[in-house]
Formats: structure tokens, C-alpha cells, sequence
């Protein structure tokens, strides 16, 4: 259903089809899989009330600034959707121009969102407790005794300071 107001539309339903392509050595691009990410991250953060904005470009170390009445959060989202060593991994680090790959910090973000596409499942995660983690391991299917992050499974609260 397409509505127009005040010379803008409204889409009420966001729908799309993703075709199988088992077995036709089909590699997802994962800048496509990224940007499908920021906009569920949009979609669903909108949805439970937060106003979300989009820096221009992307030259910041963050991908969105949401706003939560409260404050402003910076949050980087990290995108994933293949299993490895049985959970789905991201790496908190960003590169640096001449300087190689380092990790997030406070003055870069606020909060790292990590979203695991398959299941649609999402990690809010404070940047203290990943600042010296470079790579993140999530088991949102499967029971694991190490799975350090699952206090932090759709912790849309912290957004909200809580």
C-alpha cells in the first residue's frame, strides 16, 4: 500500500523475494548485505520509536545516530550471515587510510549493532565491552557455553539507557 502526504510517501509494507541459488557457486555481495541491514536496523528501530538519522556519506565511524528522546547514540552496525566454527562472526575494527584495520573505541561509536540476517536477530552491544574485541562470535540457534554476547540480544533497552 503506497500513501502520499505533504509530498512524501509512505510505503506500509516493505516485502521482498529472495530467490535460491544453492549449489550455482553464488557468493552474496556483502556491501548489498550491508545496506539490507541498515535498512531492517532502520525498520525495525523506527518501529519501536526511535528516530533514526544517516550521516551523508560514509566517511564516519558510525552508521546511524538514533535518537532516543534521552540522547543521541552513534551506532556502527555489523552485518553477518554465515556460520563459522558454529556461530555467526564480526569483526568490531574498521580501517584507517595508511594505517590499517583498528578497533572501535568510544570517541569513534556508542554502540556496535550487530544483526544476524538469517534468523533476524540483533545484538546491541556497548562499545566498552567489545573496545578490545576484534572479533565477535554469535550463537543465537544453538546452546554454547561460549556465548558471551547473548546478554546483549535485542538490547533495544540500552538505547534507551536502560
Amino acid at each position: 500500500m503506497l500513501t502520499e502526504m505533504a509530498g512524501s510517501i509512505v510505503l506500509a509494507e516493505l516485502k521482498g523475494v529472495i530467490e535460491s541459488r544453492a549449489g550455482m557457486g553464488w557468493r552474496e555481495n556483502p556491501k548489498r548485505s550491508g545496506e539490507m541491514s541498515e535498512a531492517a536496523f532502520l525498520l525495525k528501530a523506527s518501529s519501536m520509536g526511535f528516530r533514526v538519522s544517516k550521516p551523508w556519506g560514509d566517511s564516519e565511524r558510525y552508521d546511524f545516530v538514533v535518537d532516543s528522546g534521552g540522547r543521541l547514540w552513534r551506532v556502527q552496525l555489523k552485518s553477518t550471515g554465515v556460520v563459522h566454527a558454529r556461530g555467526y562472526e564480526v569483526q568490531s575494527i574498521y580501517g584507517v587510510y595508511g594505517r590499517g584495520k583498528t578497533g572501535y573505541t568510544a570517541e569513534d561509536i556508542d554502540v556496535l549493532a550487530v544483526h544476524v540476517r538469517p534468523l533476524d536477530v540483533w545484538y546491541l552491544l556497548p562499545v566498552e565491552v567489545v573496545a578490545l574485541a576484534k572479533n565477535l562470535r554469535f550463537y543465537p540457534d544453538i546452546e554454547c557455553k561460549c556465548a558471551r554476547w547473548e546478554g546483549y540480544r535485542e538490547a533495544w533497552d540500552l538505547l534507551r539507557g536502560q
